[in-house]
């Protein structure tokens, strides 16, 4: 079967069925790969991507569930949110093994959009679906401040 989606900006027709997780399809049909399987459950966060601008979980959610909405990735996110955090995860030195961040950067982003100065309660609510077996929690909070100060500043 053959559907129509909205990736990166880009309308995109994918063989796929209705009920495949979009993870698989970015992964596999699509070859987005910034986008990660950790759990296929929905509780580690590595396959978060933005659907309409909201933070779901790829591993879970079915293509049928996307209909006519706008995906975007790890691969698609730009704008002053992407920038400030990017350049934050960079000056904090964020990643160790860096298998968890692309999820990460997705719910940092998403967060910022609806709350461009985050408290630490907020930051640890909007981030606690995102896990990371490497424990830079710390590192992902302080990077999440730094970014909220450069985005108002600029």
């Amino acid at each position: 079967m053959t559907l129509r989606i909205r990736l990166n900006g880009k309308t995109i027709d994918v063989a796929a069925e209705p009920e495949t997780p979009l993870l698989w399809v970015l992964r596999g049909e699509l070859h987005t790969n910034g986008t990660k399987f950790g759990c296929g459950m929905a509780l580690c966060g590595t396959c978060t991507v933005h659907l309409n601008g909201e933070p779901v979980r790829a591993c879970v959610t079915p293509l049928a569930a996307v209909g006519t909405g706008e995906i975007t990735t790890i691969e698609g996110l730009h704008g002053p949110q992407a920038d400030a955090l990017r350049q934050a995860w960079i000056d904090l030195d964020v990643v160790q093994c860096g298998y968890c961040q692309s999820g990460q950067l997705m719910s940092a982003a998403a967060l910022l959009k609806d709350k461009p100065q985050p408290t630490d309660s907020d930051i640890d609510e909007a981030m606690s679906g995102n896990l990371c077996r490497c424990g830079t929690y710390p590192r992902v909070r302080a990077a999440i401040h730094q970014a909220a100060k450069t985005i108002i500043q600029t």
